[in-house]
Order: C-alpha cells, then sequence, then structure tokens
C-alpha cells in the first residue's frame, strides 16, 4: 500500500511586495498572487499508489491533525520563521518531516535541526529513489539533487491546488542566470547555465492552467529574455498558443533584464505574446554601485529612457530598488527618488542591501568583518539589513528607507508615476483594446480584485482624487486599463505592507531631506482601509 504526503507552502513571516495580504485585511477571501510551483510539482512527480495534499497556508490553514505518513515543507528565507514552526508542531506530534526548497539547499545547516529528511538542490533527478526510499520505510537523512535535464520537470498537478484563490498560474520555462550579480542567490542555486524546456513542454503546461480557469500567468523564469533567440523561439509558439486559443488566451508576467530594452524585435515579439508586465531588477542609479556589486547589464545606459521604451512597446514595468551598497552615501534616498520619479514605472520593490547565504556578497561581507552578528539569515525587506553600511549609520540608512518609502508611495507622487507611464504605453507599437483578452468567465478571484479596487477611493481624500485623475486617463487610452488596475491593487497592498511593518505608523516628513543627521519620525495617523465595497 502506498504511503500518504502532505505538502505545504507556508505563509511568509510579514506582509510582502509580492503576497496579496491586503485582500483577506479587507475581509475578502484569502488570496495568493501566485499559484505555488514547488508542491504541485511534487504531487506530479510522486508514485500513483502515493496518496498526496496540498497546503497552499495563505488561503487555509496547515492540518496539524493530519494522518499523512509523510510531511513536506517547502519555502524560501521570507518563510523560515513558519517553517520552522510548522515542522516543529508536527514533529511534536511524531510525525516525520521533510524540509527542502530554496532556502534549505542554501542554508541546510540552519533547517537540518528541525527536519527528519533534508532535501537539498532540485528533485528531478532523485525523485524516483527519494520516494522509493519513502516507500521501503528505509529513507536517508539527507538528499541531493543536482542540475536536471529540464525534460525532466512533469506538468504540476494543479488538480489538487487551489486555483480559484490563485491570481496568476504559473509556468517555469528555464532555471539559472548568465549574470554573477553579486548579492543574487539565484546562481547559487540554480547556476549561471540557464537550462531550457522546450516550446512543445511549455504549451502542454500552458493546456493545464488553461483547463484550471487561468488566464494570467506567472513566466517563473529566473531571467525570461537572458538568451534572446531561445526567448524569441519560445515567444513565438506563445503567439501561436494564444492565436489558437481566442476564447481563453493567456497573458503573462515575467522576470527579465534591462538589456532586452536594446533589442527592439524582441520586444515586439513580447508584446505580440500577450507579456504584458515585466519585473525588472534596476536596483539603483548609481553606476559606482552598479560595478561594485558586477550589474554590469544595468551600466551605461540611461535607464529611465531604456524603461520607456519597454513601456512605449505595451509592456508595464515593475521594478526592483536598493539603497546601502558600499559606494552608497546618505544622498542615495534622494537620488533613487528622484530617478524613479522621472521613470514610467509605478510600482517599485524597496529594499536595503542583504547578504545572502552561498552568496559572493556574503562572502566578502564576511572576511570584512561586516555581517551583524545576529543577522545571518536576512530576508530582503524595506527594514532589515544583516549588513554593516560603510558611508552612513545603520540609523541614516533605515531612516532614509522609511523616507523613500513614504515619499514613494504619497498618493500624489504614486499618481504622477502612473500618468507618466499611461502616456508612455503603447506609443512605438500601439495595442488596440480588443487586443487585450477578456475574461467570459471572471473567476472568484476577479470579482474579489473588483471588490478591493472598489475600496480605493476610501483610502484617504488624496485617494478619492486620484481614483478620477486615473479614471480620466484611462478613458483615453483604454488599452492600459488591466495594467493601471493591476498597479492599483499592488498600490493598495504596498500600503497594507508599510502600516504593518509601522512605515507608516512614524512616517517621515516628506518634505525633509535624509541628509546627513538621521531626520526626527513625526506622528502619522492611520488610515484604516474601509470595509468591501459591493460592486
Amino acid at each position: 500500500m502506498g504511503k500518504s504526503l502532505y505538502f505545504i507552502n507556508p505563509t511568509t513571516d510579514f506582509a510582502g511586495y509580492y503576497t496579496a495580504e491586503v485582500f483577506a485585511a479587507q475581509g475578502l477571501s484569502p488570496t495568493v498572487l501566485t499559484a505555488d510551483l514547488t508542491t504541485t510539482t511534487l504531487a506530479a512527480m510522486a508514485p500513483a499508489d502515493f496518496t498526496v495534499r496540498l497546503c497552499e497556508e495563505y488561503v487555509e490553514p496547515v492540518d496539524f491533525d493530519s494522518s499523512c505518513d509523510f510531511i513536506g515543507i517547502t519555502g524560501k528565507i521570507t518563510q523560515l520563521g513558519r517553517m520552522l514552526s510548522i515542522a516543529k508542531e508536527f514533529r511534536r506530534r511524531g510525525k516525520t518531516v521533510i524540509i527542502g526548497g530554496p532556502f534549505a539547499s542554501l542554508s541546510p545547516e540552519v533547517v537540518r535541526p528541525h527536519c527528519d529528511i533534508l532535501v537539498r538542490g532540485e528533485i528531478e533527478e532523485i525523485a524516483q529513489d527519494f520516494f522509493a526510499d519513502l516507500q521501503s520505510g528505509r529513507w536517508k537523512d539527507d538528499y541531493f539533487g543536482d542540475k536536471p535535464d529540464l525534460s525532466m520537470s512533469p506538468v504540476p498537478k494543479w488538480s489538487l491546488y487551489p486555483n480559484d484563490r490563485a491570481s496568476l498560474g504559473a509556468l517555469q520555462t528555464a532555471r539559472g542566470c548568465p549574470f554573477e550579480c553579486e548579492f543574487c542567490d539565484v546562481i547559487q542555486y540554480a547556476g549561471r547555465k540557464q537550462r531550457h524546456k522546450l516550446p512543445a513542454q511549455v504549451l502542454k503546461e500552458l493546456d493545464a492552467l488553461q483547463r484550471h480557469g487561468y488566464r494570467a500567468t506567472f513566466l517563473a523564469d529566473d531571467n525570461f529574455t537572458a538568451y534572446h533567440q531561445r526567448a524569441k523561439e519560445l515567444l513565438e509558439a506563445l503567439k501561436f498558443w494564444n492565436d489558437s486559443h481566442p476564447a481563453s488566451a493567456m497573458h503573462f508576467t515575467t522576470q527579465v533584464s534591462i538589456d532586452v530594452a536594446r533589442d527592439e524585435a524582441l520586444l515586439g515579439m513580447c508584446a505580440d505574446a500577450e507579456l504584458r508586465n515585466f519585473f525588472i531588477g534596476i536596483e539603483t542609479p548609481n553606476q559606482d554601485s552598479l560595478r561594485e556589486t558586477k550589474k554590469r547589464q544595468n551600466m551605461k545606459v540611461d535607464l529611465v529612457d531604456q524603461v520607456r521604451t519597454i513601456t512605449e512597446h505595451g509592456i508595464a514595468v515593475m521594478a526592483g530598488m536598493i539603497v546601502g551598497f558600499d559606494h552608497d552615501g546618505p544622498d542615495i534616498f534622494q537620488r533613487q527618488y528622484d530617478f524613479a520619479m522621472a521613470s514610467a514605472i509605478p510600482i517599485f520593490s524597496l529594499g536595503a542591501l542583504v547578504a545572502p547565504a552561498a552568496t559572493p556578497l556574503h562572502e566578502r561581507m564576511e572576511k570584512a568583518g561586516r555581517l551583524k552578528p545576529d543577522g545571518e539569515e536576512v530576508a530582503a525587506v524595506p527594514w532589515a539589513t544583516n549588513i554593516v553600511p560603510v558611508h552612513m549609520s545603520e540609523p541614516q540608512l533605515m531612516g532614509g528607507l522609511q523616507w523613500l518609502a513614504n515619499k514613494l508611495y504619497e498618493p500624489q507622487a504614486f499618481g504622477e508615476r502612473i500618468s507618466r507611464f499611461i502616456d508612455a504605453y503603447g506609443t512605438r507599437r500601439p495595442r488596440p483594446a480588443g487586443n487585450l483578452k477578456t475574461i467570459s468567465q471572471p473567476r472568484p478571484i476577479d470579482r474579489s480584485k473588483l471588490m478591493l479596487l472598489a475600496a480605493f477611493r476610501k483610502m484617504g481624500a488624496k485617494e478619492d482624487v486620484l481614483m478620477t485623475q486615473i479614471t480620466s486617463q484611462i478613458a483615453k487610452k483604454p488599452e492600459t486599463a488591466a495594467m493601471v488596475i493591476s498597479q492599483m491593487l499592488q498600490y493598495m497592498q504596498i500600503r497594507h505592507m508599510y502600516e504593518r511593518g509601522q512605515f507608516w505608523e512614524q512616517r517621515l516628513t516628506t518634505e525633509s531631506k535624509p541628509i546627513g543627521e538621521v531626520v526626527r519620525p513625526v506622528p502619522l495617523v492611520r488610515r484604516p482601509l474601509p470595509q468591501p465595497v459591493a460592486v
């Protein structure tokens, strides 16, 4: 008789940029931004005689009374605290606990005491032996998987997942990244030699997502356009698939590097294949900081102009922003703000530089004695770092971050960036509004989004004015509607995140300059979001 497995994707330890706690905070059904690939892929690898259950903790509580033989827990550093607390409770109940995933692979010594079985690396090549060992009851304490050919990766088992509560489906077409960014742990985990799935394999996974109701998918590659020719081949296949499914076409979000802007043909193909949103690690306009951390692909170009080129092709950009590099002084916060406000980027994810385990930056900071003694494992969130900064004190760094976060997400500043995005959108490659595929059968998550959006005006008087302005601008360029609505919902999540992280509880005055001495914070009256409004 086969064994039983309970795979858990825990919640994060704090509200984040890429999570959706604002839905539950408004009394709406709990929601996850992106469906989980790890647990669904593991479920697809399990032998047919195994019984498998999945738990997406964002939308349902962990069943600590589960009768399953094995408890599998995965997660990133942002989930570490919750991972370990779940493991502790199941072990207290006598269960055999398995921990794997990115964090376990990069910091095995941290999780080793908290599990019975530790799995590091990628599992495809070792899955058969792993499950056979579980079945026989003669498992090993540790398993290590190398970097497999991705043809071995199965179509995820979405039938076990709460798809109705996930905004985006997930599909990984490649693993690894050829760049050398010193602070990035992707190359430590997935390698610098990028491995790819064939287009036919990608389309098979796309078919599965479409059958389970998804009409928007995150292409979860570390750098989708790292190899331009390969990306173009896949984009042709995605366009063909969409053209073949006019009633249920898919649009996509993915991660790219800024060099995509230098290939006009590639940008055009991205737009034709319905890639509507790019996340790009802009990081900083400080060339010395880019050079310091080997972010060479961002150097010697006009970043604002490159972003505008992408936007003009009908693709929205969300950008990562980092402060606290060794070449950053107290003036960096104003420089970052000025850069942001000159750009057509409405949404920035903002954080202090951190040194993840196993990265070259971590090694460099350790050799220099600049790792904080209590900060070995720190997630990239706005209010924490494990590095001792060089040209400013830690209070200056955190105070400047607080100032920058509040300045960027003042309603007027956010509105200005939305306006710049709408003005630039599609001017080189217009997209008729009819080309933006609509959903004929709205999902429950789509109705929740409308209810959340209806609460935007009630956030405050400035948001009420901003909503009127945005509505007027969208009417002049309706093809931007889907992207702008998404950006507004992200704004609401970020405001919720900052309030929970107390960035808005003790807000710095927006007139103050975070240069030299730490600016003293002044109280801000918290403005709670309203109850959901029916639409």
